[in-house]
């Protein structure tokens, strides 16, 4: 199976991190507005997908949810999260306080890889 997802190694010390000082954490990102399309780390249960939200697999061990719409757009992509220093758009993701702000760098899937990606789960 092909993830939809992967992580570098500057994401995962930050998520390590963020994890250490909250729990649990959940993903998600959105379509637009004030959170523009940047990925957002909250605790969970601080947050709920909305129905039909995708999850398109984990990071670390913690869910990553796209907002369905978005999904529709993305669909066909590889998603790669990443860290960048300084702040986002939205200043509600966890690591924010920490000076850092969650990224996405994305490739479109080859015709062999859409033959085997991971399968999705869908927020009821």
């Amino acid at each position: 199976m092909i993830n939809r997802i992967d992580i570098t190694n500057e994401a995962k010390q930050i998520i390590k991190q963020l994890s250490q000082n909250y729990g649990d954490l959940l993903f998600y990102q959105a379509g637009g507005c004030c959170e523009g399309t940047q990925p957002q780390c909250f605790e969970k249960g601080s947050f709920m997908p909305r129905m039909n939200d995708v999850c398109i697999g984990t990071v670390e061990g913690f869910d990553f949810w796209v907002d369905k719409d978005l999904f529709e757009y993305w669909k066909h992509a590889h998603f790669t999260l990443d860290v960048l220093d300084g702040f986002g758009i939205g200043g509600f993701s966890l690591e924010t306080p920490l000076g850092k702000t969650f990224t996405i760098h994305y490739r479109i899937f080859t015709p062999e890889e859409e033959k085997n990606l991971s399968p999705l789960k869908y927020h009821e």
